[in-house]
């Protein structure tokens, strides 16, 4: 397949080849559904007929983005507990602001943090605390107790198979950081009052807010094939100036990469070309993947990529 490279200067004066296929790679929107998120949802919906309690897992530096639209009609009337994990990855200020969100939307939050265990004991007893509602429903049926059935749901790479280790105290699960880990459903008890299933990431078919989708390749929620790492680092940097501290980001990033430019009027294209520039030859898109991992492994500081929306 022949390739155009077509050469261009860039604002300030670096001559930067640019590979159109990449560029049309980088136009187009951001979009990932393959084939084993579609068989993992058929197989989810049909285990959520036996299943009694449902941990919504979403990240902590984009809850809003890590929603899935259709979860709440897939689960009906089951019990829901909503669990934002990775919470230590975002400043305490944008936890207390999310936590008043929810409470007062009516929703009661489990803040997690698998990789050290905080708050899992909190939600295991929740989740556990069905069984007497089952149980005693199950002995006037002349039925023999069971354990409570909960399954782990959530996007891709929020932690659930993490999260599931870090309650059993164990590595049972699969779990690296990066999407698509998980294939397949696995049951497993948890104790004698709860099984545990833990599923693969599942994503609408279509992303259709593609400025949530953006943050969604931000935190690696999604896979890498979905995107451009150079136009995904530039929507990041573009963000970072639209955040209530965003001189602090700004700093963040001038200090990580020594950068030269004048913050307050460069372009969000011309951040990514100076560290492609000083570290990468000019290759804009390893510069934005570098970008991308220092902000995924907070080299920033801890921040959360949204702001609860305002009460209407």
């Amino acid at each position: 397949l022949a390739r155009s490279v077509v050469r261009t200067t860039t604002s300030h004066g670096w001559e930067n080849a640019i590979d159109m296929e990449v560029a049309s790679r980088s136009s187009r929107t951001v979009q990932w559904y393959p084939g084993h998120v579609a068989k993992a949802e058929r197989q989810l919906r049909e285990q959520l007929k036996v299943v009694d309690v449902v941990l919504e897992v979403r990240d902590a530096r984009c809850p809003l983005a890590t929603r899935h639209p259709q979860f709440e009609d897939w689960t009906g009337h089951r019990r829901r507990l909503l669990v934002i994990n990775r919470f230590d990855m975002i400043h305490e200020e944008d936890r207390l602001e999310w936590a008043q969100y929810f409470g007062d939307t009516g929703q009661q939050v489990f803040w997690t943090d698998a990789k050290t265990g905080k708050g899992i004991q909190r939600l295991v007893r929740a989740a556990a605390s069905a069984s007497t509602e089952i149980n005693t429903k199950r002995k006037k049926r002349g039925l023999k107790p069971r354990p409570v059935r909960a399954v782990a749901v959530g996007f891709p790479n929020v932690g659930k198979s993490a999260l599931i280790n870090r309650i059993l105290g164990r590595r049972y699960c699969d779990s690296a950081p990066r999407p698509g880990v998980t294939r397949q459903l696995r049951w497993v008890r948890v104790q004698d009052q709860l099984d545990l299933l833990d599923s693969p990431g599942i994503l609408p078919t279509r992303l259709q807010d593609q400025d949530a989708a953006r943050r969604l390749a931000m935190c690696n929620n999604i896979g890498t094939a979905a995107y451009s790492d150079s136009q995904v680092a530039i929507a990041f940097v573009e963000l970072c100036r639209g955040l209530p501290d965003a001189d602090a980001h700004m700093e963040a990033l001038r200090r990580r990469y020594g950068l030269q430019l004048d913050l307050d009027t460069c372009s969000e294209e011309d951040v990514i070309e100076e560290v492609a520039q000083s570290l990468f030859g000019g290759d804009t898109d390893r510069a934005g993947a570098r970008i991308l991992k220092d902000f995924r492994t907070g080299k920033f500081g801890t921040f959360s990529l949204e702001n609860p929306p305002e009460a209407k």
